[in-house]
């Protein structure tokens, strides 16, 4: 939380788009040649509007994984090949109260402090009403609040339970008891939360809009479809078994000062179908669809996801982004790329082999001998596996053309190669592997940064989730309903693997029901930041997270293909459900409750 500006301030007027803002410049910097107060904000269009802006620059980039977001290094999914990396602490355990990588709390409430000041004042600007009638003011005001209902879901997924601040901003000269408030309880903040997204849903256009016409322009604006999708994710993670029916003794001190618990230890099953509805409500828009490339061919489609910019799977995308850091990060060494981002052995044993079934379950897979394949000598573990595993793995000898690499050729991580151990110090990578999902192949700034840039949006949030979810969903509070098939095959269909009841059987009961749908979502949305979340919701972490593993990167030949433990590995200990609140927040505000564990 911080404290309102005071009341002169020295504005920069800010240039060009007014959507998603790369950095997080604040509005309010002072420029000593352009001084106006604060009031005077709101009774321009121009200074309202980028007001507003700056309130868009908090939402989260989330595809910078190794500076700014720890959702794929720090989960079983990616090993990070830098030691440097704020991901590393939290790895081995060195993450505490004093000792925090990707804190977040502040961050988030600046931007719910800065949506709620915007929508206590914007009524007040008559340029806006004048020009564009209510009609804009009112779209406005949604956007802010959707925004700021946006951040509180961002705090309670990394926190659990937070602290409501409501509808006033505390003023500068109020006194330091005026900061001391409690966390709500994790109902409570889903509840308000959910009330926020419905209220803004209920303004905002269903498309990107100017004037009141459809426009391209405004594409990362918030709509209506946004709004619902993070109301549809909110509520499945609130229906999970962390937050629905949590009795883990860990938790027996985790109250209000009143004595009520932060996390409700009695299951609702009602909440599976909130989520469900919720879910539904978005599919129902019929205003999204899977990304299919016209040509029919699923690769195209797998990769058109990501790289045909707002194309209508993308439901909230961010405009501004760090996608060029991903792509360095994730390119090899032989193609000017840094090797920085490994899926572990545990994410490549988890792709279905082509016949649409898991490597356990399979006559496809093998883990012995090679094929030769165009020439290049493929070890059987990577032959016959589906196409998301081929759009989303480097692996070695595989075929790479992007970055500095002018022709195709075979990329490989022997020690002695080019991409290997060997040939540096620090940029090869810890499993093997690299991750190829969404790495733009004309990017390369690995060479003092100045390269040429693959721009895109970064999609936040897409159909193919909302369909996973409304399955999840469904299956837990009515199993057996015909629904759930039919949108866990409609992402299969689109995957280019057989469909249940269409060349394979429909899972037997329940519960199996369950390990095919995670199994589908954990590749469906494999590095996208919900594996993070996924598997603490789930409570499944103590039992998926620990020793990763990758290949043999010590070795040449086919002693590469070797099972071996990662240098790093990825530890997950009971206070590790939610990040530590900071000792400094603790100490601003004796109402916090620390979170359990800490």
């Amino acid at each position: 939380m911080i404290m309102l500006q005071h009341t002169k301030l020295n504005i920069l007027l800010l240039a060009g788009s007014i959507l998603f803002f790369s950095s997080c410049k604040k509005f309010l910097d002072q420029v000593p040649d352009d001084r106006i107060t604060i009031d005077e904000v709101f009774k321009k269009k121009a200074t309202s509007e980028q007001f507003l802006a700056n309130i868009y620059s908090y939402v989260p980039d989330e595809w910078e994984a190794i500076h700014n977001f720890p959702w794929v290094g720090t989960s079983d999914e990616a090993d990070l090949t830098w030691s440097g990396s704020p991901n590393y602490p939290v790895n081995i355990g060195n993450l505490s109260p004093v000792n925090i990588s990707f804190e977040y709390w502040g961050f988030y409430y600046q931007g719910i402090r800065s949506a709620t000041y915007f929508m206590n004042h914007i009524e007040e600007n008559d340029e806006i009403r004048n020009l564009n009638g209510q009609q804009l003011i009112d779209q406005y005001k949604a956007e802010a609040r959707f925004l700021r209902a946006y951040y509180y879901f961002c705090l309670m997924r990394q926190y659990g339970p937070v602290i409501l601040l409501g509808e006033d901003v505390i003023a500068p000269d109020a006194p330091a008891s005026n900061m001391q408030l409690p966390r709500s309880t994790y109902d409570d903040c889903v509840s308000y939360v959910v009330s926020e997204l419905d209220k803004a849903a209920s303004v905002l256009p269903p498309v990107p809009q100017r004037n009141g016409q459809q426009s391209d322009a405004e594409f990362g604006r918030a709509t209506k479809g946004m709004a619902l999708a993070v109301k549809a994710r909110l509520l499945l993670y609130a229906a999970s078994p962390l937050y629905n029916g949590n009795t883990d003794p860990l938790l027996s001190s985790f109250k209000t000062a009143e004595g009520i618990p932060l996390i409700s230890a009695s299951n609702d099953q009602g909440k599976w179908k909130k989520a469900a509805d919720a879910a539904k409500a978005v599919i129902d828009l019929g205003i999204y669809s899977l990304y299919k490339d016209p040509s029919g061919d699923v690769m195209k489609s797998l990769q058109g996801i990501f790289f045909q910019g707002w194309n209508d799977e993308q439901i909230f995308s961010r405009k501004g982004n760090g996608l060029a850091q991903w792509d360095v990060h994730c390119t090899p060494r032989q193609a000017g790329g840094w090797c920085g981002i490994g899926p572990t052995q545990e994410m490549v044993d988890a792709y279905f082999m082509s016949d649409g079934k898991l490597p356990t379950e399979s006559a496809l897979y093998s883990q012995t001998g090679f094929t030769n394949v165009d020439g290049q000598i493929i070890y059987n573990m990577y032959i016959n596996r589906e196409p998301r595993f081929y759009r989303d793995v480097t692996y070695n000898n595989s075929i790479w053309q992007g970055g500095t690499m002018q022709s195709p050729a075979p990329i490989n991580f022997f020690v002695s190669g080019p991409n290997g151990r060997n040939g540096h110090p620090t940029d090869y990578s810890k499993t093997g592997y690299l991750v190829r999902k969404n790495v733009g192949p004309t990017t390369n700034i690995g060479s003092g940064g100045n390269g040429q840039r693959q721009d895109r949006p970064s999609p936040l949030f897409r159909l193919a989730e909302i369909y996973l979810n409304y399955a999840e969903a469904l299956n837990e509070y009515d199993p057996g309903n015909p629904n759930i098939l039919t949108y866990l095959n409609l992402i299969r269909e689109r995957a280019g693997i057989p469909q249940y009841l269409a060349g394979l059987p429909a899972p037997a009961n329940q519960d199996e029901m369950r390990q095919k749908i995670r199994a589908e979502r954990r590749i469906e949305l494999a590095y996208e930041g919900h594996r993070f979340f996924d598997i603490r919701r789930w409570k499944i972490a103590p039992q998926v997270m620990g020793t990763m593993h990758g290949m043999d990167i010590t070795r040449d030949g086919d002693a590469f293909y070797t099972r071996v433990a990662t240098m790093t590995p990825h530890l997950f200990m009971p206070s590790y459900y939610w990040w530590p609140i900071s000792q400094y927040e603790l100490d601003r505000d004796k109402r916090i409750v620390q979170n359990p564990g800490w």
